[in-house]
């Protein structure tokens, strides 16, 4: 399964809004495709929209790679402009854009037919490395999961949100295969259930033994059942730690301190921005009311009722046991450890 491939000047996506039920997939040469994939949640996962925001620059440049350098260069700016539209909060995906600019900007005597195939080289480039940093993060956060651990995990961090075996659920899985006789619980994650709909089936594709539970059992599945350890994703992190992740996350931050147990982030690097000190300056998107009033074709509640749907929340640091890296474990004090990670 590979939720997302670039081939023959195209992209091939797994529309993650079919799943559980069926796997279906989308082939297309048109970035206004791509865009409204990922505004409609068909392709999602922070490190996952990185890598799609780079092959929809190539799908939108690619009518000029036989044209004049400054007509790619205007349908660039065009594309990204697009694609930087679809969603505010996720890093990796304007990290990404302004990895494929810098290739405009480091060959300014190139021809298009050139620029274009060293941005092609560069957009796979991304990818190929994002599977190297989930193995690595997979790798050294699996040395914090011990054997026989209860883990409680958030929203959905496998191989449907990154170019690889995830990161959050990269290290369930390399501890899993590591005969940790893990057992993880899954929040169903609402108002979307991206942890019912695609957590739930990575783990049982993976033989991983788990036990889904709705977003309100948490605190008490804690408490109940021993859970060891909550591990999540991110989308954002700001330089002093305080980290952006699927509405729901700060909660269980707050239930892991309640409980003495540890909260772990897991993401690449590129999920950190350096240009941001809090995370009160972290965007926060808010999604459209429909998602909680009529999500999955059936009403939820009365007509005209006011709504509040923000996609992400925001976990402050002191809550943040370590932040588990392609370059190793971060711990506090964030904005030190943070800045020498990033300068690796």
């Amino acid at each position: 399964m590979k939720s997302i491939e670039w081939r023959n000047n195209t992209v091939r996506f797994l529309d993650q809004t079919e799943l559980p039920l069926r796997e279906a997939y989308v082939e297309t040469s048109d970035l206004s495709v791509l865009a409204d994939a990922i505004i409609r949640l068909k392709v999602r996962g922070a490190p996952l929209l990185g890598i799609a925001a780079a092959y929809g620059i190539l799908l939108g440049i690619q009518s000029a790679k036989n044209s004049s350098k400054e007509a790619m260069q205007l349908l660039f700016e065009e594309s990204a402009r697009r694609i930087a539209a679809t969603r505010p909060t996720a890093k990796n995906l304007f990290w990404a854009l302004e990895r494929m600019r810098n290739v405009l900007r480091l060959n300014p005597r190139e021809n298009a037919l050139t620029l274009f195939e060293k941005l092609e080289a560069e957009a796979v480039a991304i990818h190929k490395e994002d599977r190297v940093m989930c193995d690595q993060i997979g790798s050294i956060g699996a040395e914090l999961i011990p054997p026989g651990a209860k883990i409680l995990t958030h929203c959905n961090t496998g191989a449907l949100a990154t170019g690889g075996i995830g990161t959050a659920f990269g290290v369930i899985q390399t501890a899993h295969m590591m005969n940790r006789k893990i057992h993880v619980y899954a929040d169903e994650t609402r108002p979307l259930l991206q942890g019912a709909r695609l957590t739930m089936w990575e783990l049982k594709n993976a033989g991983i033994p788990a036990t889904l539970i709705t977003d309100n059992t948490a605190a008490w599945t804690v408490k109940s059942k021993k859970i060891d350890l909550i591990i999540v994703g991110a989308d954002r992190i700001a330089a002093n730690g305080d980290s952006a992740n699927k509405i729901g996350t700060y909660n269980l931050a707050l239930v892991a301190k309640a409980h003495g147990i540890p909260f772990y982030i897991a993401a690449p690097t590129s999920t950190i921005d350096c240009s941001l000190q809090h995370g009160g300056e972290i965007p926060i998107e808010e999604r459209s009311v429909d998602e909680v009033i009529g999500a999955f074709g059936k009403q939820m509640a009365p007509d005209g009722v006011n709504v509040y749907n923000p996609a992400f929340d925001v976990t402050p640091n002191e809550l943040i046991s370590a932040i588990i890296t392609e370059k190793g474990i971060i711990r506090a004090p964030y904005v030190r450890t943070i800045a020498e990670a990033v300068k690796q």
